[in-house]
């Protein structure tokens, strides 16, 4: 308790001396606010984005599941050029596995393209329209919040029905027409609308609603015979995912006939891929971000470190006054220590409200998101504590050190 009130005390006389020289205090902290803005703000659109990516990805794909693709991921022309000849994905491929992987619970292929979708007299171009197989009801990227999901039967027979994203229900319909059982068009063929699917939100400023679900047989005869098909296979149980990849992989492998020194010409991707691929991207541009808000942060130190010494010079009477009349080294060392640390936390504090409000601001006017994590409060708040602290120490003890008589004397 007594060493609580000596250090409010002490960060009381730290306050009272910060308040009376206010620019210079200022002036002091910048390079702890422009750090501290640069961390909070960053790290806000980081944390926004990565959460958008995410979602986005898991909307998409789903993380109990995983994709087999014409093309595996590829990093370089070069590599691209090594899997340019791959075969299109087909049907044969999904009977393939669901005769031979007893680990994939459900099978499907979609295809996916842009065309026209239109009711009276709306229309919108450039609708992602997806023609998937009957399994497509038993992946949780597909839903209804009204309506229902196009039935097996219904994809089995190629019957003209739709579900339609959020968006392209909500631009066609308006909130006053009830979208169910209407009529539309695709590419000037009349489908009825049977379900409007949950609102997933956006990414990057793109709407993840803005499409329109068909058979693949409908599909086919919109855009033709040969499409290039995307296989989605979801295991019995998600924690047999990577062992059923590879029953996947050997099933395809044998129907395509390859022999053991042929590498695969398919690629299966999922979503910790992707997501993999994601930070592996940015983990550059993260460390390169780091560096300069550390470097921030030393300049910021140096110049605390100085108007340390500046202040001990200034207040060498009173230090030697303190000194005569009892106080120990560890005192004198504390009180400027408390001092360098409180002028540190005074930046980091403006700093933060700075950079929040930035991040926020990006956020208003970009398709950026930002999302603001407590984490990232104590962690700018924290190193700007640790850095007066450090740069702090040497004033502290040159002002300990002052011989209490020298230090009466000067004027």
């Amino acid at each position: 308790m007594k060493n609580l009130n000596k250090f409010i005390e002490s960060a009381g006389i730290a306050t009272d001396a910060i308040w009376s020289a206010k620019l210079r205090s200022l002036m002091t902290v910048l390079g702890n606010i422009v750090a501290v803005t640069s961390i909070i703000a960053v790290v806000s659109l980081i944390q926004g984005l990565n959460a958008s990516v995410k979602t986005a990805i898991l909307n998409q794909a789903g993380a109990d599941s995983f994709n087999i693709e014409q093309y595996p991921i590829t990093r370089s022309d070069e590599e691209f050029d090594k899997v340019r000849n791959n075969p299109r994905m087909t049907l044969a491929d999904v009977r393939a596995i669901r005769r031979n992987s007893e680990l994939a619970g459900s099978v499907m292929a979609d295809a996916g393209a842009n065309g026209r979708v239109t009711y009276r007299d709306k229309s919108i171009d450039q609708t992602r329209v997806q023609g998937v197989s009957e399994d497509y009801v038993n992946f949780s990227s597909f839903d209804a919040e009204r309506g229902r999901l196009i039935s097996p039967t219904e994809v089995q027979t190629s019957r003209p029905v739709v579900v339609l994203g959020w968006s392209t229900a909500d631009r066609l319909f308006g909130n006053d027409l009830d979208p169910l059982d209407k009529i539309i068009q695709i590419e000037g063929v009349h489908f009825r609308v049977v379900g409007v699917s949950t609102k997933k939100g956006g990414f990057l400023g793109t709407s993840l609603d803005s499409f329109a679900v068909i058979p693949l047989g409908a599909y086919v005869k919109l855009f033709g015979a040969r499409p290039s098909l995307s296989l989605l296979v979801k295991p019995v149980t998600p924690a047999l995912l990577p062992i059923a990849m590879d029953d996947a992989t050997v099933a395809l492998r044998v129907s395509r006939h390859l022999k053991g020194s042929q590498v695969n010409n398919f690629g299966l991707v999922t979503s910790d891929t992707v997501l993999a691929l994601y930070h592996q991207a940015t983990t550059g541009i993260f460390a390169v971000l780091v560096g300069v808000v550390a470097l921030s942060l030393v300049v910021g130190g140096i110049v605390i470190m100085n108007i340390m010494l500046m202040v001990v010079s200034e207040r060498t009477r009173e230090i030697g006054l303190r000194k005569a009349l009892g106080a120990r080294k560890t005192d004198i060392m504390a009180q400027m220590l408390t001092e360098s640390v409180v002028l540190s936390i005074f930046g980091g504090i403006i700093g933060t409200i700075l950079g929040a409000i930035i991040a926020l601001a990006i956020s208003s006017v970009t398709p950026v998101p930002a999302a603001i994590e407590p984490w990232s409060v104590v962690l700018g708040i924290g190193i700007t504590a640790l850095v007066g602290l450090f740069f702090g120490l040497y004033p502290a003890l040159r002002a300990a050190r002052l011989d209490p008589i020298e230090a009466l004397r000067r004027e």
